[in-house]
């Protein structure tokens, strides 16, 4: 059979994402924070792009002549109804002009400045704390060595996890006399540092706290499993104790810290900054974009002069390097708009959705999905998704993550449904009425909630019950 070689003409239509659209998706779904920094890199890269600062003073806006604007969106990539100057809907000097701004007694006026000096401090680290006491403890040179290496293997738990025979090995030191000095890092304060386990720990606090008699050590080295459990007859059947005398040694215990060093641990703080507000106006819900902080950005008038210039000899190259980066300005000028504007449309389906929590509260919210959004503003649903994804806003009830407004809804007896946070809210509720002394079970919690006409699974309340970190009921009971 002979081979042939023909050549043939196939018509297909294929979806590309573009570098603009995937940029505009990007700007999206980033936080405020990532958009400042992004916005900050861009200006430092791009030098058609320039911050518009409120004191200086403006030429009278003008647009490129025809030559210039033909010059600009003379690239092949760049289509009619991609190039976002050929939009009528979108002019970026009156979007500098125009664009709303907060509520200025809400991002923060002029009368609110911050003291820094309030809120810098330096604070000690646990192993900053154990070196200091190190230093003051009149060891020699040999035995500061051996100490500070094992101080460097305790974690912010104040525990060393790692066996000391590694610790030995990879630090080329003896284990024997790691062994031997292990017993003064443990003397140092908080006291239960430098323990190997929790067994161990509890028994240095209780030499530092002079109660490490007989019972007391026999307890916590036998009988921790059944004191994790409350156990306390158990506990007093097996050592021969009266309950009484079991209970007060427990009581001593539960004094104690399981986790020594997480007082010196500095937290993780993150602060947020809402980038929509939802504040009140009479009866109704009023919706602003916070854009205090966000660069306002406008093309250098420098460079515009020099695509307008005609007539004047000019190197191809730096006309092509300008044409390139007018695009990706006003591609990023497009973008931001087309962010914020998102945003505001998100926020404000969610309050016309949601407005009984804006009226009174987590209680009284609804279910919703993000298909609901989405068919109000005529999106698509993974747009909202980004859009809501690391966006706060600020409501009279205080700061959520738009997020927060979706979740799934509960069938109730009388046919309607309610949102899940509101069941966790009504959870939490009913945990927090309880008798300590005997604890609702999930059980208990389903015929309750059952009497309210919500119908839910035990299952359900207790995966509900670990996402808002509530114990089981045996480990909830108080005995004292």
């Amino acid at each position: 059979m002979a081979m042939q070689l023909k050549t043939s003409l196939k018509l297909s239509q294929q979806l590309r994402m573009t570098p603009q659209l995937q940029q505009a998706i990007k700007l999206l779904q980033l936080s405020r924070m990532e958009l400042e920094n992004a916005v900050r890199k861009e200006l430092v890269e791009n030098p058609v792009l320039e911050e518009f600062q409120e004191s200086m003073e403006d030429e009278p806006s003008s647009k490129m002549d025809s030559q210039t604007a033909e010059d600009v969106t003379a690239a092949p990539e760049l289509s009619d109804h991609s190039d976002p100057r050929k939009q009528e809907e979108f002019e970026w000097e009156s979007y500098i002009d125009n664009s709303p701004r907060a509520p200025q007694s809400l991002a923060g006026g002029s009368d609110e400045i911050m003291n820094y000096e309030n809120i810098i401090s330096a604070s000690q680290t646990l192993h900053d704390h154990l070196m200091w006491q190190l230093s003051l403890g009149g060891f020699n040179d040999e035995e500061e060595t051996l100490a500070a290496v094992l101080i460097s293997y305790i974690d912010d738990d104040g525990y060393i996890k790692v066996p000391l025979e590694k610790i030995a090995e990879d630090e080329g030191v003896d284990a024997q006399e790691l062994e031997e000095i292990l017993p003064f890092v443990q003397e140092f304060d908080p006291p239960g540092v430098g323990a190997r386990d929790l067994k161990e720990c509890l028994l240095i606090q209780a030499k530092h706290l002079e109660e490490d008699t007989h019972d007391l050590v026999r307890l916590i080295q036998d009988h921790l499993r059944d004191l994790e459990k409350k156990n306390y007859g158990g506990i007093a059947k097996a050592m021969g104790l009266e309950l009484n005398d079991v209970v007060e040694m427990c009581k001593i215990i539960y004094s104690m810290d399981p986790k020594p060093g997480r007082a010196y641990v500095t937290p993780d703080v993150q602060f947020v900054t809402p980038d929509v507000y939802v504040y009140k106006v009479g009866d109704e819900y009023v919706v602003s974009l916070n854009e205090d902080g966000l660069p306002r950005l406008r093309i250098s008038n420098l460079y515009k002069n020099i695509l307008k210039s005609e007539g004047k000899a000019s190197d191809g190259n730096a006309q092509e390097y300008i044409q390139d980066k007018l695009r990706s300005a006003v591609w990023l000028i497009k973008s931001i708009h087309q962010r914020q504007r998102t945003i505001y449309k998100v926020t404000e389906s969610i309050v016309k959705h949601q407005k009984d929590f804006f009226d009174k509260g987590s209680a009284f919210i609804k279910p919703m999905i993000l298909k609901d959004i989405a068919a109000d503003i005529g999106m698509h649903e993974s747009t909202v998704s980004r859009v809501t994804t690391n966006k706060y806003v600020h409501t009279p009830q205080g700061i959520f993550e738009l997020k927060y407004f979706f979740n799934s809804g509960i069938s109730k007896t009388d046919g309607d449904s309610l949102a899940s946070e509101s069941v966790k809210l009504k959870i939490k509720q009913l945990v927090t009425q309880e008798d300590p002394k005997s604890p609702l079970s999930d059980q208990d919690l389903v015929e309750k909630l059952k009497v309210d006409g919500i119908k839910i699974a035990r299952r359900t309340v207790a995966k509900y019950r670990d996402m808002l970190k509530i114990l089981p009921s045996s480990k909830r009971k108080k005995f004292f």
